[in-house]
């Protein structure tokens, strides 16, 4: 990553790699939608989704040829955050380190604001 920014979305060379070959592998899509909702043990949760139609309301990011989009809302509660991906043995996938989070459930899959 050559440059993190607090009021940016971040993202590491492997979860970018990552989206990349997820949206080849499915064979159509304009980007890949990142988002929060209200779920989990902790209060909320992060969603991904694949991006088929551009919505003129979310931001988007491009990161070495693969676009990025989020809501407004979900933006507020993620900027600064840097989206990794880590593949340590049976432990693979997307990982957030999310500076606006106060907690994070012990299963890693939801946090609180």
């Amino acid at each position: 990553m050559k440059t993190f920014s607090p009021m940016d979305l971040n993202f590491s060379e492997s979860a970018i790699t990552h989206f990349k070959k997820a949206l080849k592998q499915r064979g159509k899509g304009e980007g890949i939608k990142l988002g929060i909702k209200k779920a989990g043990c902790s209060g909320y949760e992060y969603t991904f989704d694949f991006v088929d139609e551009i919505i003129d309301d979310d931001l988007a990011f491009e990161r070495n040829g693969c676009k990025i989009f989020i809501d407004a809302n979900s933006f507020s509660f993620l900027k600064g955050s840097l989206i990794d991906y880590t593949d340590d043995g049976l432990n693979k996938g997307i990982k957030f380190v999310n500076p606006n989070a106060k907690a994070v459930c012990g299963c890693g899959e939801s946090f609180t604001l």
